[in-house]
């Protein structure tokens, strides 16, 4: 067995032991643009969100997952721990790929020192543990986009056009769209680097793009059942038209105030010295430009930036190395002394994110799928912010489930809001008039803050308290819906008849 598998080997067994310890949820996007998608393709049953009706989101990252499904459906052993399960094991496959290609491309570009260096500093960040096994299109975006600047044909390394590099991210910018971003600039110097043949590269282009798209689009036009521009759709609604501010929106600087500093954690500190030093100018540029882009538009997340990560953890390590070389007040053990910080200061938060941290969105659905088991009528709604939970996905029981919506305002009505919205202005009178002529749910999920404005109803309907499970110390947004919480330590409240 070669080195360069043995490596694999190990770190898919860290990657998959990082799967499998995730307990937390992150965002919705993780279970509703995934896997819960992936179950109705493969189950014919579960609930799709508004993007998918109106043909905003392309199948091929969902159909990772379906097709497992399906097989195992087949099969008879669809059990809902494996569907639970066998995702972020895929996941992790991808993850442990891009960990090896990175250290392959730091070792390509500046040494195998500064590769091991940068690998150190790919295991042990926080947000990349957090992250990376999650079913996030971003992950996998994250995981194409390391493996395809390997494969980039680097000025002294290669002098040709690599097709796995075109078709590497062809498929992530069909994956997700704003992939491009950060392929701008390095299409562009590729182009540049190859003008004396333009125009064969450029039909390499042509080519391999136009492939990924047709497949893409295949696979879309068969389960939306008509052609959609999924990736127009796509762009439209969030860079040109502006309603993913719908969302919540932050001010310019917000990813060079928090979301760089967070997600690089520890790290942070020898990403700024490489850049100050100027090592690596072209990541630095690359860097320089994602953050610069994702800054003009008005709503910003941690996980939008996540592709680059491995970039400036390749920064970080190219630092490290070349601080060991020139000092003199470390330890004797210089490699040791890096080692125990870089693990210090990124394991605790690494686990409490992934074991503690938002959990309780989990452990309800699992204590509903508990319940279903002994009560075949169960019916339950969910009076959270939208999407809080999985759902038939966690599940793989065709229950009644229902939650608050939280649709844009797509055909710009005047004075629209969302239902979520309708709720919280007055809960009682949404369930009043909701209720009024049908019959009421078995089980009623919502975050304890919500308890005293409900209590009437609940009291009147003869609800009681069945279950409670805490959900995080420190809530997410700053809305009084979730932040209230915390009061009551983030507890969730599950009431029956």
């Amino acid at each position: 067995m070669s080195s360069e598998q043995t490596l694999f080997l190990g770190l898919l067994a860290f990657r998959v032991i990082n799967a499998l310890i995730l307990q937390t949820s992150f965002v919705p996007d993780e279970y509703w643009q995934s896997i819960e998608v992936a179950h109705n393709m493969a189950f014919s049953y579960g609930a799709k969100t508004w993007e998918w009706r109106h043909g905003l989101r392309g199948y091929l990252y969902p159909l990772i997952f379906a097709i497992p499904y399906k097989i195992l459906g087949i099969l008879g052993l669809d059990n809902r721990i494996v569907l639970i399960k066998l995702p972020l094991l895929i996941q992790a496959v991808f993850a442990a790929l891009a960990d090896v290609y990175l250290y392959k491309l730091s070792s390509k570009l500046s040494g195998v020192r500064v590769g091991r260096w940068s690998l150190l500093c790919q295991l042990t960040s926080w947000f990349t543990f957090y992250c990376a096994p999650r079913t996030l299109t971003n992950s996998l975006e994250t995981a194409l986009t390391t493996i395809a600047m390997h494969h980039f044909p680097w000025p002294g390394y290669s002098r040709k056009a690599h097709w796995k590099y075109l078709v590497l991210v062809g498929v992530a910018v069909v994956i997700r769209p704003t992939a491009a971003i950060v392929w701008i600039p390095m299409v562009l110097w590729h182009l540049r680097m190859y003008f004396h043949c333009f125009w064969d590269v450029f039909r390499l282009y042509v080519e391999k793009g136009f492939l990924i798209l047709a497949v893409s689009s295949i696979i879309d036009r068969y389960f939306y059942g008509k052609w959609v521009y999924v990736h127009l759709n796509f762009l439209e609604f969030n860079v040109f038209s502006g309603l993913g501010s719908f969302y919540g929106t932050h001010p310019w600087h917000w990813y060079l105030s928090q979301g760089l500093a967070v997600i690089l954690g520890i790290q942070l500190f020898p990403f700024v010295l490489a850049v100050k030093n100027g090592l690596q100018p072209t990541f630095i540029k690359i860097i320089a430009w994602t953050v610069a882009v994702y800054s003009c538009l008005g709503h910003k997340e941690f996980r939008f930036i996540f592709p680059i990560l491995p970039l400036a953890m390749h920064l970080s390590g190219l630092y490290l190395a070349l601080l060991l070389d020139v000092s003199s007040w470390l330890p004797c053990s210089k490699s040791s002394f890096f080692v125990t910080i870089l693990i210090a200061g990124n394991l605790p938060l690494a686990l409490y994110t992934s074991l503690i941290h938002q959990r309780g969105t989990l452990d309800v659905m699992r204590f509903i799928y508990e319940e279903s088991s002994r009560n075949a009528s169960l019916s339950v709604v969910s009076l959270m912010p939208c999407h809080s939970t999985p759902h038939h996905g966690y599940l793989h029981r065709n229950i009644s489930l229902r939650f608050l919506t939280c649709e844009p305002n797509l055909d710009l009505v005047a004075n629209y809001t969302d239902e979520s919205d309708v709720f919280y202005e007055d809960p009682v009178a949404w369930l009043n008039k909701t209720y009024a002529t049908s019959s009421l749910p078995s089980h009623i999920v919502m975050f304890d803050v919500l308890l005293p404005r409900v209590s009437d109803f609940i009291s009147r309907n003869s609800y009681e308290k069945c279950a409670e499970f805490f959900h995080s110390h420190f809530p997410r947004g700053s809305s009084w819906r979730l932040r209230s919480g915390l009061l009551f330590e983030g507890v969730e409240v599950v009431v029956e008849i």
